[in-house]
C-alpha cells in the first residue's frame, strides 16, 4: 500500500510561486499532481512516470514543474507565476502501473490535499 502525504500549500499573491511536496511511502511508478475546485470534477496538473518522462496540463504549462527527490520518496510541484484561476486544493496522486496520463482514474493511491489560494 502506498501512502501519500502532501505539505506546501497557502494563501500568496498573484505572480508568486509555490513549491508543493509529496511524502511518499512505498512505490508508484507514476505520480501525479491533480487539482479540485468545489463543485468540479478534479482535474489533472502535472505527471511524471518512472522514465522521468512529464506531462502538463496546457493551463500550467510553463509554469509548473513536476519533480522528485534523488531517492524518491518526495515529490513536488514547483508553481511558478500563480493565477488566481490557480487557486484549488491540490492533491499528490499515484498510480500502480506505468502511463503518463492526467485522468482521475488511472490513479490508485491519493494524498488528503493540500489548499493553494491566489489572490488577485
Amino acid at each position: 500500500q502506498v501512502q501519500l502525504v502532501e505539505a506546501g500549500g497557502g494563501s500568496v499573491q498573484t505572480g508568486d510561486s509555490l513549491r508543493l511536496s509529496c511524502r511518499v511511502s512505498g512505490y508508484a511508478p507514476t505520480m501525479a499532481w491533480f487539482r479540485q475546485v468545489p463543485g468540479k470534477k478534479r482535474e489533472g496538473v502535472a505527471v511524471r512516470n518512472h522514465a522521468a518522462s512529464t506531462t502538463y496540463a496546457d493551463s500550467v504549462k510553463g509554469r509548473f514543474t513536476i519533480s522528485r527527490d534523488s531517492g524518491g520518496s518526495t515529490f513536488y510541484l514547483q508553481m511558478n507565476s500563480l493565477k488566481p484561476e490557480d487557486t484549488a486544493k491540490y492533491y499528490c496522486a499515484g498510480a500502480r502501473v506505468r502511463g503518463l496520463s492526467l485522468s482521475e482514474d488511472f490513479y490508485d493511491f491519493w494524498g488528503q490535499g493540500t489548499q493553494v489560494t491566489v489572490s488577485s
